[in-house]
């Protein structure tokens, strides 16, 4: 088999992404890659360090196009209109990226506390999401916990809805409609909380 021409890092990793999209994380082998590229495996070598070096140049990515989503979304809101927007817009990306999306739910500084690209990336993530949340007045541990809660909200929803894990015949996005609501409402009432003004 001959070297595909004009085959470089970005193509690899491209072709990686839309493979694990289309067919899960499990999926994923420099074999498999190299036949879906038209390549022999050793030329892999070339672009990426093995598997794992391919499987961190997916996190790498995965992280980067949220980030990147996250960030168009919610530039000029705040408040409910932001956490809609990015509630939005991770349900978009989850949906859509339903195997890259698995490579962002381990941090970095679990498992490669020196990868500072990645960190980086992720740390863009967070910053956007405590802004959003700081619309609400909250700050410091506060604004962590409702990040976390935002990220658990559209990650698990979306994960569930790629995986066909909503049986019932009735309207996700109405669905998801109404938990974006409940999730605006208990900020706004942790807001208050914090300052003083609730029970």
């Amino acid at each position: 088999m001959s070297r595909r021409a004009g085959l470089d890092k970005p193509s690899v990793v491209a072709a990686a992404a839309a493979l694990v999209n289309r067919d899960g994380v499990a999926a994923l082998s420099l074999k498999r890659l190299a036949e879906e590229l038209g390549v022999q495996t050793p030329s892999l070598y070339n672009h990426v360090a093995g598997l794992p070096g391919l499987e961190r140049e997916l996190a790498l990515l995965g992280v980067q196009r949220l980030g990147d989503a996250l960030t168009a979304a919610v530039i000029g809101k705040s408040g409910a209109a932001a956490v809609t927007a990015l509630l939005d817009a991770y349900r978009a990306f989850v949906t859509a990226n339903p195997g890259l999306a698995t490579y962002t739910v381990r941090p970095a500084a679990l498992d490669a506390p020196d990868d500072a690209e990645r960190i980086q990336a992720e740390a863009r993530i967070v910053q956007v999401a405590v802004a959003v949340v700081a619309s609400f007045g909250l700050a410091g541990d506060d604004a962590i916990h409702a990040v976390r809660a935002l990220r658990s909200v559209a990650h698990g929803f979306a994960t569930l809805e790629a995986a066909g894990g909503f049986g019932i015949p009735l309207d996700l996005d109405e669905s998801f409609r109404r938990l974006t609501a409940m999730v605006n409402a208990g900020l706004g009432q942790q807001a208050k909380i914090q300052m003083g003004s609730g029970d």
